[in-house]
């Protein structure tokens, strides 16, 4: 069988694959039922778990992120004069301090975030939601009055 062939068997196989498992949710009720829940459960406490985690690691990482700092930089200053091995030094603290820098922002958002999440996704899925029902209205009122 040449590649061609088989190439094509793939895609075929693949998008009756695709074509089968594709289910799209509705919601139920129509404009006058019940605002759905998502299936995505999350709970506050399990979030602030991970936030806390995140404000521990970046506190710690902040603290010890830099203890060999200064002492690197000193022995990169002494040793350029002479050697290249200083200048390679000093190149290696600047980008461990840039990757512990762009770590900790990492953290720190994590963190910041989380606490908030719960309730502003919650907010958004009401939004959604009732964004669907508005607009199925509208398209009810709509076809009544062409009759």
């Amino acid at each position: 069988m040449s590649f061609d062939q088989e190439w094509s068997q793939a895609k075929s196989a693949a998008a009756e694959q695709a074509t089968s498992q594709t289910r799209l949710n509705q919601l139920d009720g129509g404009p006058t039922g019940p605002i759905p829940e998502g299936d995505l459960k999350v709970t506050q406490t399990d979030l602030a778990a991970i936030g806390d985690e995140a404000f521990k690691l970046y506190q710690r990482l902040d603290t010890d992120g830099d203890h060999a700092k200064q002492t690197s930089y000193e022995a990169a200053t002494s040793l350029k004069p002479d050697f290249a091995l200083g200048t390679a030094l000093s190149t290696v603290t600047d980008t461990w301090k840039t990757q512990v820098d762009t770590l900790l922002e990492a953290c720190a958002h994590i963190s910041n975030h989380l606490d908030y999440t719960e309730n502003a996704h919650a907010e958004d899925e009401y939004y959604i939601a009732t964004r669907f029902r508005y607009a199925e209205l509208d398209q009810g009122f709509a076809e009544g009055t062409r009759h």
